[in-house]
């Protein structure tokens, strides 16, 4: 009798863990189901806001010509526009907003934290000054200026991490260290404007803004080398990063090397951060903004490393195309129509933040 009754006890818990299994598994499933689907619908606006992006101008473009043209099968007139005016500048713009989009959600995720993305904490400041440095002191061309950029990028996220380190990093004290850096970073840049000629504060102070305008294939070429070489680093990382959202302690526990995944995961969202900075200035809140909105059209509590990234080209494209075109005969740079867009939403997260009590 009791035999048979542990045995009936010991079916019913193997039924109950086979159920649990079977409910976990559909549920990862279907979040897998949904992330590819967003995915592809996000690809599928990116190219559609590319085409819309290259048929308006002062020379109307129509859209069954688009295409065509990209590739250089078009009208000659057509074809000349399109590769040589329009594309460069939307290329750029495409490869920005998908490295500050990638960028934004590695750090958010690495520290659990919303307001950790590069332009909040400093690391685009970094970027920035560098860059302002090579243009006013240098007359750095572009090449040397991503080469700066970088540096500078790099050289603030180690700084920022060495402050804020305490027996581990706390997401709000390496935000707070990274406003106060950052702060800094901008008086130092503020001086370097004011004792430069004047042609170097124009040029500067354009970057500074967040601007595609003039961008060319030599800029492309050299984005798109950086992120061929660390999206797939990024993606090889992931399972790391994701182990450390569950804290040191456990990373190390299922056997992840805590400091070596979290240094390579750092300096390659920074890497992504600093050229992208170096060819369209610091473009306000694309970063910030990407991964939240990311996250939520998935669903599923992952970093969305690629959505991410689409947001961010959506986005930046997006935006652009509504600073060139969308306001009649006034053009602005991109990086203030987003400053405009995103300002509001980083006061909201702050207000929710502190109305939740979730600070730290």
């Amino acid at each position: 009798m009791t035999t048979t009754t542990a045995d009936s006890t010991g079916q019913r818990g193997l039924a109950a863990t086979t159920e649990a299994r079977a409910i976990v598994a559909a549920s990862r499933n279907h979040g897998r189901s949904r992330a590819i689907a967003i995915t592809t619908a996000l690809a599928v606006a990116t190219f559609a806001v590319v085409c819309i992006s290259v048929s308006i101008g002062d020379f109307p473009i129509a859209l069954r010509d688009v295409v065509p043209s990209i590739f250089g099968f078009g009208a000659s007139d057509t074809t000349f526009i399109v590769q040589e005016i329009r594309l460069p500048r939307i290329v750029c713009g495409l490869l920005v907003g998908f490295a500050f989009g990638m960028s934004g959600t590695v750090f958010q995720s690495l520290v659990r934290n919303e307001l950790a993305s590069p332009d909040v904490i400093g690391i685009t400041a970094g970027a920035s000054t560098a860059a302002v440095v090579a243009i006013v002191l240098f007359g750095s061309s572009s090449i040397s200026l991503s080469f700066a950029a970088l540096l500078g990028g790099l050289g603030t996220a180690g700084a920022i991490y060495l402050f804020a380190y305490k027996r581990g990093v706390s997401g709000y004290r390496l935000i707070l260290v990274g406003i106060g850096i950052a702060a800094g970073l901008s008086s130092v840049t503020s001086y370097l404007i004011t004792r430069a000629e004047i042609t170097d504060v124009q040029r500067a102070t354009i970057w500074l803004t967040g601007s595609l305008n003039g961008r060319t294939w030599d800029q492309v070429a050299t984005l798109a080398v950086v992120i061929a070489v660390l999206l797939p680093t990024l993606l090889l990382l992931a399972r790391g990063l994701r182990a450390l959202q569950l804290g040191d302690d456990a990373a190390k526990g299922i056997g992840v090397r805590v400091e070596g995944v979290r240094a390579a995961i750092i300096i390659a969202a920074v890497g992504l951060a600093a050229f992208g900075t170096a060819v369209a200035g610091p473009v306000a809140f694309v970063a910030f903004v990407s991964g939240p909105i990311a996250r939520r059209l998935v669903a599923s509590g992952d970093i969305a490393l690629l959505p991410s990234a689409l947001v961010g080209a959506v986005l930046l494209l997006s935006a652009d195309l509504v600073a060139r075109a969308g306001l009649g005969s006034i053009e602005l740079p991109v990086g203030v129509l987003t400053g405009i867009l995103g300002a509001p939403y980083l006061l909201w997260l702050l207000a929710r933040t502190n109305r939740m009590g979730t600070g730290d």
